[in-house]
């Protein structure tokens, strides 16, 4: 089984600040919204290099959607950043109304997703934020895992004609993922095509975001214990990669999904989905029962609600043996 090593830990949303300032060097439509976290978003470097191409809305996210929406008919593609629960929940009815309903070409760019924004506790916690965009029709739901998957995810949804909801986070992780710049790259980012980390026989892990590093781990518990796993990087929620799916699962004929988000509404909903409609299997879902977070350190909390490996390894042991 092939192994993944790193050699650095970033915040996701470092990867975003990196992106956005490629972006500002080489397409002039790029422009740049925030609701008062500027240092949170990492857009610092966009705005030195670009001061007349940013717009500081404060804390007033309604207001940047719809100004945000604007912008796109004078042919402007505007990145609008703040946290998640604020760039979701707060705002659901502009983002409804002003953005996907008109289909304008917004890119909705959402900072401490999940759990792992730690002590701020369960108000800023959102744990139903993919839920939510993902219902909208026509938006794309894209969930990052690292730094240069972010970096790469952030200079692609800017060719993408349409409204895009970019979730990431504020701990630093593991890097594994190779440089945007690495075009021939197998792993090259593809909006809406899942990335095949390992191959297996007995399970298929789908995961997305923090959780997808998790599942590496799990995956060479796993492989100790003589199961081997399928590990799919699925970094679009929204197109979800079927065939990728199907494709998987067909071998191994069985499936975890794992996910910093609610049970309901978040990937293994959609991956559910998806199976019940063509090859139904066993499924069990590594994510948030069905509750609130509360404050705490990022790694206590993962370990608390069962978000990390030795949860995958104890959900992958149970569909197996469903099998």
């Amino acid at each position: 089984m092939k192994k993944y090593t790193f050699t650095e830990k970033k915040d996701t949303r470092s990867g975003f600040g990196a992106g956005l300032a490629t972006l500002g060097r080489t397409n002039p439509n790029v422009v740049a919204l925030c609701a008062d976290l500027i240092g949170s978003l990492k857009m610092d470097a966009f705005i030195k290099e670009n001061p007349t191409r940013f717009f500081q809305i404060g804390i007033a996210e309604a207001n940047m959607i719809g100004i945000a929406a604007g912008l796109t008919i004078g042919g402007k593609i505007p990145f609008t950043g703040t946290f998640a629960n604020f760039s979701t929940g707060r705002v659901y009815d502009q983002i409804r109304q002003s953005v996907a309903y008109s289909d304008k070409n917004v890119k909705i760019c959402a900072s401490h997703a999940g759990l792992t924004l730690g002590e701020d506790g369960a108000t800023h916690q959102i744990l139903e934020d993919i839920g939510l965009m993902k219902m909208l029709p026509g938006m794309t739901v894209i969930n990052t895992c690292d730094y240069n998957q972010t970096e790469a995810a952030t200079i692609a949804i800017a060719e993408h004609e349409g409204p895009v909801y970019l979730r990431f986070g504020r701990p630093v992780v593991p890097i594994y993922m190779p440089k945007h710049t690495d075009t021939a790259h197998e792993n090259k980012f593809v909006i809406g095509k899942a990335i095949q980390l390992t191959e297996g026989a007995d399970v298929t892990i789908v995961a997305t975001g923090h959780l997808v590093w998790e599942a590496l781990q799990a995956s060479e518990q796993l492989e100790a214990m003589g199961i081997t796993a399928e590990v799919l990087n699925m970094h679009t929620i929204k197109p979800l990669d079927a065939e990728a799916v199907l494709n998987s699962v067909a071998k191994t004929g069985c499936v975890v999904t794992a996910e910093e988000h609610n049970y309901i509404g978040g990937l293994g909903e959609s991956i559910a989905g998806l199976l019940a409609k063509n090859t139904p299997i066993p499924q069990e879902f590594v994510a948030v029962n069905d509750s609130f977070g509360e404050s705490g350190t990022p790694a206590q909390l993962m370990e608390k609600y069962g978000l990390n490996d030795k949860a995958i390894v104890k959900a992958v042991q149970k569909v197996i043996s469903r099998k």
